[in-house]
């Protein structure tokens, strides 16, 4: 069973998937999966300095995601151009990853709405949270300042545009203990689906 697990920026996905790990589910993460088709030599590196210049790079090569990050989110044309160079390259990823693989499988995919993915999904599963929550958690979490913080979020479909396409919702807006009860609750209607 393939599951789709979406959610903003700061909305708890992780913790969710995390949760589905511990009770027997493989999860594949498109954030790692990005950064395997930017790694050094690769053809996903080549083509974003190719866009954005040799200022995305580090002194090793390697790709400086502070720099990218800086530049995609500085205008929406620049944002649009990274994930039309990045969001094939994932999905090709994602599609060889999932290949072969049984159980349930948890795809957290932030970008579910934006980036048309080509798997096919049993179910669509969002999690949902307050924006002014969020940029407090990416605040607290990641050190963001909340203008960077409210920037990225905005950046991302808003969570009626997820809920729009999701199955499953879960509501974020509540303590870790019932966000987990929240999570253990829907994996058990995946084993009772299988």
């Amino acid at each position: 069973m393939l599951i789709a697990l979406t959610g903003g920026i700061g909305s708890g996905k992780s913790t969710v998937a995390r949760r589905w790990v511990e009770l027997g589910a493989t999860e594949i993460d498109a954030d790692v999966l990005a950064r395997e088709v930017v790694a050094p030599g690769s053809f996903g590196l080549t083509q974003v300095v190719k866009q954005f210049g040799e200022s995305v790079l580090a002194g090793d090569g390697s790709l400086d995601r502070a720099a990218l990050a800086a530049i995609a989110f500085s205008s929406e044309a620049n944002r649009k151009m990274l994930e039309s160079i990045l969001h094939p390259l994932i999905q090709e990823l994602a599609l060889e990853k999932v290949a072969g693989l049984s159980g349930v499988i948890v795809y957290t995919i932030p970008l579910f709405v934006e980036s048309n993915s080509k798997l096919k999904f049993d179910k669509v599963v969002t999690i949902s949270c307050d924006e002014k929550i969020r940029t407090q958690r990416l605040v607290a979490s990641r050190g963001m300042t909340e203008t960077d913080a409210q920037g990225r979020i905005r950046a991302q479909a808003n969570d009626a545009q997820r809920e729009a396409v999701a199955d499953v919702v879960i509501d974020s807006n509540c303590s870790l203990s019932e966000l987990i009860a929240q999570a253990d609750e829907v994996f058990e209607g995946f084993k009772d689906a299988k």
